[in-house]
């Protein structure tokens, strides 16, 4: 599913609406969620630098957003530096960073499993990467005791894989037992998972397009 194709952010989109309905305790942030990833759409098939769209996002999110986030972005707007440690500069960059090119694999989103084969997704062009099975993404232990699968009844196609090495965990998307998921809508539809997995001490190898 390549980031710059107008079809697939649709897909996003529509993915996201359907589980709206599915996870209620998730709907308000898949609501915001339908409404920013719209906005990249636009962004990302303008083929203009993508600090040109800024402006105009701020201005969404002064309309759409949470009133936290909302006023923040208002905030924004007139200051001339911005706190890089401040949680709304970061989301403002991330949703941009998603519209531009891809400067190489960093820490991974989530994993996927697919045909019996694990990869791991760019959390910036959500293309894929293949990645030993037993193994973490983070610290690279390979020892299984220490690599713990906790999954949940409500999500019975995602689950948490842990290292209790490091003290981390990304969710991983089953793609054979939900071919209609979305790795990248999906994980954030699951966000109770990371609740738990934070009361539980464990840290997410990469935070999502909101920070969770």
């Amino acid at each position: 599913m390549g980031l710059w194709s107008v079809a697939a952010w649709a897909r996003r989109i529509e993915r996201a609406f359907v589980l709206e309905q599915e996870v209620p305790a998730a709907a308000d942030l898949l609501r915001f969620y339908r409404q920013v990833a719209a906005f990249q759409m636009k962004a990302s098939g303008a083929g203009a630098p993508v600090e040109q769209f800024r402006g105009p996002l701020l201005g969404l999110l002064q309309q759409r957003a949470p009133r936290v986030l909302a006023n923040a972005a208002r905030d924004l707007m007139y200051a001339k530096d911005w706190d890089p440690a401040d949680p709304a500069p970061r989301f403002v960059e991330r949703v941009l960073a998603q519209c531009a090119p891809c400067p190489g694999h960093g820490r991974p989103l989530c994993s996927v499993q697919r045909d019996g084969k694990r990869s791991l997704v760019c959390p910036l062009c959500f293309a894929e990467w293949d990645f030993p099975g037993i193994r973490c993404a983070r610290c690279g232990e390979n020892d299984e005791g220490q690599l713990p699968v906790y999954t949940a009844e409500q999500f019975s196609y995602i689950s948490v894989e842990a290292c209790d090495s490091c003290r981390s965990y990304i969710k991983a998307i089953d793609l054979s037992k939900n071919e209609l998921a979305i790795p990248e809508v999906d994980e954030l539809a699951a966000v109770a998972l990371d609740v738990w997995a934070a009361r539980q001490g464990y840290s997410k190898i990469q935070p999502n397009l909101f920070g969770l």
